[in-house]
């Protein structure tokens, strides 16, 4: 049983014990002596230190080992005057340890498995995949997992239980073959069983019940390569099928509605071109409008199938700036009712509502979506409704309609794609493509708000809710600054702060821009490393959030090969933690790495901290020059220095790299945005204009130095 805490402690407490343990602990054999201070001093053991009157009787020890591998120590100690230990008493003690310690040995042995097994059993039991084990001897069944009873539990009954299953079951393979399991000897069977990987087996019993299965067999054999027992896995088929049909509707839906408008573009073209007498011109111009109103509503059709698919991968992105709630809604309520809506759109927004974070094409777009899906359900002339209201840091918008209603277990199906076919919902004639609700959805939550509907019940209407964070609470400590610069005046956000997201993993584009977007930062998303030069030239992003694996190049390769990068901060993210790894990153230019997994705060943090430290100074001043970047003002000695954008933007990236030489082609990519094809020329022709602002004397500069057929550098603060 070993010493209590106590007792260790006690030990512990010796001024000498725990040399004197460590070396009984050591010795290789048992240890027997009767005088404990003498043995004690030729140890260089003071029996002052270590309570001697504990060894003045007889002591007698022995290490307890098992296969080379020590366990502990035995210790037997008797009472002064009793005796002494005898030769006899030892050969006993080492006997009884080396039974000891293989007992002991089994024991940890024996609790190690027990400790694997039950991990092993609870990994089994929680798989969503399902395993049966058979007894290749009997054909019994030894054990199935929660997933394999749910897979077979519709076969069952109570006369047929579970583990009596195969009496009635029949085996049809992918081929058709039916194997009735109860008109072979199973048992034989599993004896000569063999591997089986990923074969589509359709288990049934007589009355017709059944259900297709993905099959896996793996035979477990023993020593002298008999079976001893048959491991099955299997997956249940039926989701994948009815995903399947879902597919295959839903192509069937676009379809219907793609014919619609093709079936009257056609027939519209044909007879404009074989009307015979010719059309009079007000004929001919409604034919014109037939056929532009059907290709707007193909061309909806393929826009939102195309954000469907960047919703489901990840890579639909937003740029959210302050917006007017109230002009969101008027310019949606417009080109709702430009499309010949019946239904008038009644606003109810409070005058005092904040300014929200929004990319305001998308905020119209996810509104029309639901006035389109409002008109679908209600009556003709029915009254839709819109209102607002602020719910914390955001704000909440409604539309209701006094439609059909929804009944209370389809609102939580309604923004999924297939949720019109699942449910029924789709009417003959109804416009629209069904994908209204879940691209909304995908939208509302790529600016860090939420969507959902609520209805009375059937009958009564229904509201569809979103959240859209409100523009105060990121610019008010809470949220990372807006980036000033060119278009802001006096430090006022222009839009959001935009970050640069490349992966090639859909699942991680959407988790970091979901993360980004929840923090008021706007999120540009890609997973094609090729694109990189034209959507910094086009985006103009803040920040870059670069993956260090992508598709035939890596990171660090980007780093020294797009020279837009050199010009912004870059965070790698990867999987990989080796400090070379690590190393080499930071050696191309990196501002940070990320070690994959980490959580939205850490990235948010890591973005807030790279962006502070890259961040243009407050002022600038050299000599009498003077630059305030937050106005976007230059001073020469005091009075304001006009500048054009153009030369303020050469003036602001020079003063950037003060001390350093900036080349030309480093100032026709940050400042005229040209990657290709530089022209030295208009940038010596600038930079000439910029002096004569400056009063800057070429042939003996003070503000910019001219490095001949480099480019230009221009003064540091404290120094030329």
């Amino acid at each position: 049983s070993g010493l209590t805490e106590e007792e260790h402690r006690e030990l512990a407490a010796w001024p000498g014990g725990p040399d004197f343990f460590e070396h009984l602990r050591d010795l290789p054999d048992a240890v027997r002596f009767s005088d404990g201070p003498s043995y004690l001093a030729s140890l260089g053991l003071s029996s002052d230190v270590i309570p001697a009157g504990n060894f003045r009787g007889g002591f007698l020890g022995t290490p307890l080992r098992h296969r080379g591998h020590h366990l502990g120590n035995f210790y037997l100690l008797r009472e002064e005057g009793s005796g002494d230990f005898t030769s006899g008493d030892e050969e006993l003690l080492v006997l009884f340890a080396a039974q000891a310690a293989t007992a002991i040995a089994n024991a940890r042995t024996y609790r190690a498995e027990q400790r694997a097994r039950a991990d092993l059993e609870a990994l089994i039991e929680t798989s969503p995949v399902g395993v049966v084990v058979l007894d290749a001897r009997t054909g019994d069944l030894i054990s199935a997992n929660r997933e394999a009873e749910r897979i077979a539990e519709g076969l069952g009954t109570p006369a047929e239980p579970f583990e009596a299953l195969h009496r009635v079951m029949t085996v049809r393979r992918s081929d058709g073959r039916p194997v009735p399991l109860a008109k072979l000897p199973l048992a034989g069977e599993l004896k000569n069983a063999r591997t089986l990987r990923a074969e589509e087996i359709v288990l049934s019993v007589p009355d017709g019940r059944s259900v297709a299965t993905l099959v896996n067999v793996t035979p477990i054999r023993s020593e002298d390569g008999s079976v001893e027992s048959v491991v099955v896995t299997m997956q249940d088929l039926a989701p994948l099928e009815e995903l399947e049909r879902l597919r295959t509707e839903f192509l069937g839906m676009v379809g219907h509605e793609l014919r619609t408008p093709i079936a009257s573009i056609k027939g519209s073209a044909a007879t404009l071109l074989e009307a015979s007498p010719p059309l009079d011109p007000a004929e001919t111009r409604e034919f014109h409008r037939i056929i532009l109103a059907q290709a707007d509503q193909m061309r909806g059709l393929v826009s939102d199938l195309l954000d469907a698919g960047r919703i489901d991968t990840g890579t639909l992105s937003v740029a959210p700036e302050p917006s007017d709630v109230a002009a969101l809604v008027d310019r949606a309520r417009t080109t709702f009712l430009s499309g010949g809506s019946g239904h008038p759109i009644l606003i109810d927004l409070p005058t005092e509502l904040p300014r929200v974070m929004a990319d305001r094409r998308r905020i119209v777009q996810v509104l029309n979506n639901l006035f389109s899906n409002a008109a679908r359900h209600a009556q003709e002339s029915s009254p839709i409704r819109v209102a607002a209201v602020r719910d914390g840091v955001h704000l909440r918008i409604s539309v209701s309609d006094e439609g059909r209603g929804v009944a209370p277990e389809r609102l939580p199906h309604l923004f999924r794609k297939y949720s019109g076919v699942v449910a029924g919902g789709r009417e003959a004639g109804a416009a629209g493509s069904g994908l209204g609700l879940s691209i909304s959805k995908g939208l509302v939550e790529a600016h860090g708000g939420r969507i959902w509907a609520e209805s009375p019940g059937v009958g009564r209407g229904t509201s569809v809710r979103f959240t859209i964070p409100v523009a105060e609470a990121q610019t008010e400590g809470a949220g990372p600054a807006a980036r000033t610069g060119p278009g802001s005046r006096g430090g006022a956000p222009a839009h959001a702060t935009r970050v640069l997201v490349v992966d090639d993993d859909p699942q991680m584009l959407r988790y970091v821009r979901g993360a980004l977007a929840r923090s008021g930062y706007g999120a540009v998303v890609t997973g094609d490393p090729g694109e990189l030069p034209a959507i910094i030239r086009t985006e103009r992003p803040d920040l870059v959030l670069l993956d260090l694996l992508l598709p035939g190049t890596d990171g660090i390769e980007l780093m020294e090969r797009v020279p837009e990068l050199a010009d912004l901060p870059v965070i790698f993210i990867s999987a990989y933690e080796r400090d070379e790894t690590i190393a080499r990153a930071f050696d191309a230019g990196a501002a940070d790495y990320i070690v994959k997994p980490f959580s939205a705060t850490e990235l948010v943090a890591r973005v807030r901290a790279a962006l502070r430290k890259h961040a243009d100074p407050e002022i600038f001043a050299v000599g009498e020059l003077a630059i305030d970047y937050g106005r976007r003002r230059a001073t020469l000695g005091g009075a304001k220095v006009k500048l054009t954008a153009t030369e303020y933007e050469l003036l602001r990236v020079l003063s950037l790299d003060a001390g350093r030489v900036s080349t030309y082609d480093t100032l026709m990519r940050r400042v005229w945005g040209r990657r290709k094809n530089p022209n030295p020329k208009l940038v010596r022709a600038f930079v000439k204009r910029l002096r004569q602002r400056l009063g800057d004397d070429a042939s003996s500069p003070t503000y910019i130095f001219n490095e001949r057929g480099v480019g230009y550098r221009m003064a540091a603060p404290g120094g030329e």
